[in-house]
């Protein structure tokens, strides 16, 4: 009984028709005892036959249900979003696919392409030391991606002799892979749409998850320098995000309590301009 009640209820619906099939087809078969004189072993056959097909239909029932199942397990069902993500050079120097890596927001192989590993290569080489440290972390980075993140990493040696760009060669390498690519160049990310490639940028991405700034909320900034027009202050938020403080002149190096005005979004980020709060401010 306790089976019975953990069974699912299309499961249990299946089991039904087919226990009606089995009664349906045990009536059939009981026509010829009819003729037979009556007596015990008529009964006793007709019972067997009842409770045989009955029994039958129900187990045929059931399985023909988990059949069906099995047909649309979860697993079997297509995860676009689980194709192999290819990196860009730019995107791996950045770093900050590590922790979304580690955070478990990114599904699929990690594609590392040799000609990218070539130019970072070629970059930590560089005698530029702003550059040379550019490579360098880049290689760090994929280190860590190897060692440290749970989601498989590969390189793939495959190159294009024929072309000399690594952003074409990345694209090429993505739509022949069926995959999308990783990445924080602006560029990179038109020309991929252009051409039909998915692209995955990691800048749109932390400009999703940026805290949402109403007009009229308040915040503490640290004034760091003077603004462009008479009379502001700039600060900046943990994430990058400009804010402008009006009458803040004067209190550069102060941390202040400011009350938000507007919200202007840009292609090149967002600015949030503010004043000071009431009693803070001072002639300029």
């Amino acid at each position: 009984m306790e089976h019975f009640r953990k069974l699912s209820v299309s499961k249990k619906q299946s089991g039904c028709i087919g226990v009606l099939t089995g009664a349906v087809l045990s009536a059939l078969l009981i026509q010829p005892l009819r003729l037979l004189p009556p007596g015990g072993l008529n009964v006793l056959a007709a019972s067997g036959i009842y409770l045989l097909l009955m029994a039958g239909g129900w187990l045929a029932g059931c399985r023909w249900n988990e059949g069906q199942g099995a047909d649309m397990e979860p697993q079997d069902i297509p995860n676009d979003s689980a194709c192999c993500k290819i990196l860009d050079t730019s995107v791996i120097i950045d770093g900050r696919i590590l922790d979304i890596c580690k955070a478990g927001f990114l599904e699929g192989e990690i594609i590392i392409p040799a000609f990218v590993l070539d130019e970072l290569r070629h970059i930590a080489d560089s005698a530029d030391p702003l550059r040379r440290n550019r490579g360098r972390r880049g290689l760090d980075m994929l280190n860590k991606l190897q060692n440290e993140v749970g989601c498989p990493v590969r390189i793939v040696q495959q190159d294009y002799n024929d072309v000399e760009e690594v952003d074409v060669k990345l694209l090429r390498l993505c739509r022949e892979m069926g995959g999308a690519v990783l990445t924080n160049d602006y560029n990179l990310n038109k020309v991929a749409g252009v051409t039909g490639v998915q692209v995955l940028n990691i800048n749109e991405l932390a400009g999703a998850l940026r805290p949402v700034v109403l007009p009229g909320e308040e915040m503490q900034v640290h004034l760091v320098r003077e603004g462009k027009e008479p009379g502001q202050g700039v600060a900046y938020l943990d994430d990058g995000t400009m804010v402008v403080v009006e009458n803040g002149r004067r209190r550069v190096g102060e941390t202040l309590d400011v009350i938000v005005t507007t919200v202007l979004q840009t292609n090149a980020g967002r600015m949030i301009f503010s004043r000071l709060k009431s009693g803070e401010d001072r002639a300029v």
